[in-house]
């Protein structure tokens, strides 16, 4: 079997911490550069379900930990120190499929004031044949830069392609209509036969890793099986 994770020994939580003691807290390229990552659909604390991200000198970057038993209706992205970095909550009591991006981990502190809602993210319905699988939008709406390239929430993503295929590619585009749409993320399968569970995530220059894997997640959740 093609060997998923190289820097990482064994898939048990000693070997989780021993990743995260030599990674990055967030996947860096030299400047200018496209970030590659490798998504593992499994998660190495639990051997179940959840994601495992690497980079490309294969150092534990992202981490997703799910608790068996059925979709969770709230994901937390975490670092390779087990910090959240954004949690994916499915909104309740909607009429149709709707999930909101938050700051940070929401369960990690109840008590304290809401984190900041960055993103509403809904899947794509259509009768006809489409290439659209999600749309997300901003929760707020500061002026927006012409190439539509940070991750900022003055930009909407469109989310296009075959998850099931891993083959799909994210497009950002100004809240107001104005600049050109530009492809930010692309996920594609691997060079080696290694099966859907293990695919290639490419993040542009401009754009935040951890929100393209937010956008994974997302898209797991509403077309995965």
């Amino acid at each position: 079997m093609t060997k998923v994770h190289p820097n990482v020994a064994s898939s048990s939580a000693a070997a989780v911490g021993k990743a995260a003691a030599v990674a990055p807290a967030a996947a860096r390229e030299e400047k200018g550069e496209a970030v590659s990552l490798t998504v593992w659909r499994r998660s190495l604390l639990f051997n179940g379900k959840g994601f495992t991200v690497f980079d490309c000198k294969g150092n534990l970057v992202y981490r997703v930990e799910i608790n068996a038993g059925g979709s969770p209706r709230e994901v937390v992205l975490m670092d390779a120190d087990g910090h959240g970095l954004l949690t994916i909550r499915r909104k309740k009591l909607s009429f149709s499929d709707e999930w909101l991006i938050y700051d940070g981990d929401m369960a990690a502190s109840p008590s304290a004031a809401p984190a900041p809602k960055r993103f509403t993210a809904r899947r794509h319905v259509s009768l006809r044949p489409t290439r659209s699988l999600a749309h997300l939008s901003p929760a707020r709406a500061p002026a927006c830069a012409d190439d539509g390239t940070a991750a900022a929430p003055s930009c909407r993503y469109d989310v296009e392609g075959s998850y099931a295929g891993r083959c799909l590619d994210v497009f950002a585009s100004a809240v107001s209509g104005g600049g050109q749409r530009r492809r930010v993320a692309a996920v594609c399968q691997k060079e080696a036969a290694v099966g859907p569970d293990v695919f290639r995530l490419v993040v542009e220059p401009g754009f935040d890793p951890a929100l393209a894997m937010a956008v994974v997640i997302l898209l797991d959740q509403m077309h995965g099986s």
